[in-house]
């Protein structure tokens, strides 16, 4: 995907995933694009429709929960592009867990107990439930790995107030109870996701993408007890199939390391597995949209002009 030329940009970022474009001082036009990271690395090839599934999943999403909390999503005006407002973010991450699975899981298998400062219980195997959700965040790097941070020392550092850092755990949580309430009508659990949030002034938004195969974490729920007790393996529905694949092939981001080959079949078994997310997760079937460059910019211009 180019870079596209809209009118009365002001800055523009390009994510692993994303293009950022902010327009004027109030909106942003973000255009999720077919490009696929993992390990923090951007994989040579596209994905096709990527970006149409995760910018169609998150509008959804945040559709869904927009009673919980304001969000910055204003319009879908492109099948991969969203614009909304422009907000000021706080530099965390909010990661919730319900379940005791991947880095919550290795901290714990190495013998801790407690993660981001919140105790772990003794006796869990992996994919347990926890008694309740448990909010582990993350610093947001401007480079390289976000860190683990315990709630405390946000606060203390001054990174969000404890006012603040109150309402977003009240919002983390509910929006958590409602992702999992969605999830379960689709025959899912979903068991750990992350969410941002930005200000406008003093009103908090829920930003960027939620409840996401890229953000997010799904079980399947039929079998689950039965896999849980025979110690078996969980059924997901994430991206974790990609970063196996990886391993697999002796990458894992470190240096040094080469991606390995990304054939034509292995890149549509990717699309494919991608649509398959979308229509388990939204419950619709997926209707792939392949939009030019010049039509899509057509699209936002429209969209804007009817915003500002």
């Amino acid at each position: 995907m180019n870079n596209l030329t809209i009118s009365n940009t002001t800055a523009y970022y390009k994510g692993k995933v994303r293009d950022v474009y902010s327009i004027g001082q109030n909106l942003l036009v973000m255009v999720a694009s077919n490009r696929i990271s993992a390990f923090d690395v951007i994989l040579p090839k596209p994905i096709p429709y990527k970006g149409q599934v995760l910018n169609q999943i998150a509008a959804h999403m945040l559709q869904a929960t927009a009673d919980i909390c304001p969000n910055w999503l204003l319009d879908v005006p492109a099948p991969n592009v969203s614009i909304g407002k422009r907000c000021v973010p706080f530099r965390v991450e909010m990661v919730v867990r319900g379940n005791l699975t991947g880095h919550a899981w290795r901290t714990y298998n190495s013998g801790l107990r407690t993660l981001c400062g919140v105790a772990l219980p003794e006796g869990m195997k992996e994919n347990d439930y926890f008694p309740s959700p448990i909010i582990t965040p993350s610093t947001k790097a401007e480079a390289g790995h976000d860190e683990d941070i315990s709630r405390e020392d946000i606060i203390a550092q001054g990174i969000v107030n404890a006012e603040d850092y109150a309402v977003l755990e009240q919002y983390t949580l509910a929006l958590f109870e409602r992702g999992k309430a969605i999830a379960a009508k689709q025959g899912l659990i979903l068991v750990d996701t992350k969410y941002e949030f930005g200000k406008i002034g003093d009103t908090i938004y829920l930003m960027d993408e939620i409840h996401t195969p890229d953000s997010s974490r799904y079980f399947y729920a039929d079998g689950f007890e039965e896999r849980q007790a025979a110690g078996e393996k969980q059924q997901q529905l994430s991206k974790e199939f990609v970063r196996e694949w990886l391993i697999a092939n002796n990458f894992m981001g470190k240096e040094g390391q080469t991606v390995p080959e990304m054939t034509d079949e292995w890149i549509d078994t990717i699309s494919k597995r991608y649509i398959t997310l979308y229509e388990k997760v939204v419950g619709e079937k997926f209707v792939p949209q392949a939009w030019s460059d010049d039509a899509t910019v057509q699209a936002i211009e429209t969209s804007l002009a009817k915003l500002q």
